[in-house]
């Protein structure tokens, strides 16, 4: 049996991941591909509830270093739970982010020790890394104003309540990631019309991936 693949999908808040994952999801199932699509964190029952630890501001103060920790703990119930029994059994995986989000979030924007978290990764996933990783980058200031416009009236969480220079370090650390790893996180301008984003999308997958996509 062939090994499925891993493609994961990244950005800051309002980039449009979750769209971009169900579009890629249904064209690679119109081509007949098995295709499950997952989020981190979360994915199982019991991970979805270490993310709901991890998002709920609640009363008591949470370190850089435990947001850290909970997120690892949440990937690693997820993969042996969920992806890589789906990856041997051939099926492709579409998850919305991955430990590109750990560094970039925890890392970057929290100011968590890099080495730290590479350590927790080899730990946790050391042979295993997504086979392609799609970065959907805009401007914060319009992915903050989107993320608001969708949000409505709902209470922001963790994360959604952090202000501006917080996601201009996140942007900075993803873009500095894909600078370092060129060939496996693809940059998508998620600034552009939907349309132009799910073409930028199909040509990257079929580069990257060897794959027919269908228009």
């Amino acid at each position: 049996m062939t090994a499925g693949r891993f493609i994961t999908l990244e950005g800051i808040e309002g980039a449009g991941k979750s769209t971009v994952a169900r579009f890629v999801r249904d064209r690679l199932r119109a081509n007949g591909v098995r295709v499950l699509m997952t989020r981190e964190p979360g994915g199982t029952p019991l991970a979805e509830r270490v993310r709901q630890i991890v998002l709920d501001r609640g009363d008591e103060h949470m370190t850089p270093q435990a947001e850290t920790l909970l997120m690892f703990a949440a990937r690693s119930v997820h993969l042996d739970n969920l992806i890589r029994p789906a990856l041997a059994r051939g099926d492709w995986v579409v998850c919305d982010r991955f430990t590109d989000a750990t560094r970039a979030y925890q890392g970057g924007g929290r100011g968590v020790s890099a080495q730290w978290i590479e350590h927790l990764a080899r730990e946790i996933h050391g042979d295993l890394s997504p086979d392609c990783t799609l970065l959907l980058d805009l401007p914060v200031s319009v992915g903050l104003e989107r993320a608001k416009v969708r949000a409505g009236d709902a209470a922001a969480d963790r994360f959604e309540s952090e202000r501006e220079p917080f996601f201009e370090r996140v942007r900075a650390a993803y873009l500095g990631l894909a600078q370092a790893e060129p060939d496996r996180i693809r940059l998508i301008d998620a600034g552009a019309p939907l349309a132009d984003v799910e073409r930028q999308v199909i040509s990257v997958l079929k580069k990257a991936l060897q794959v027919t996509v269908p228009e």
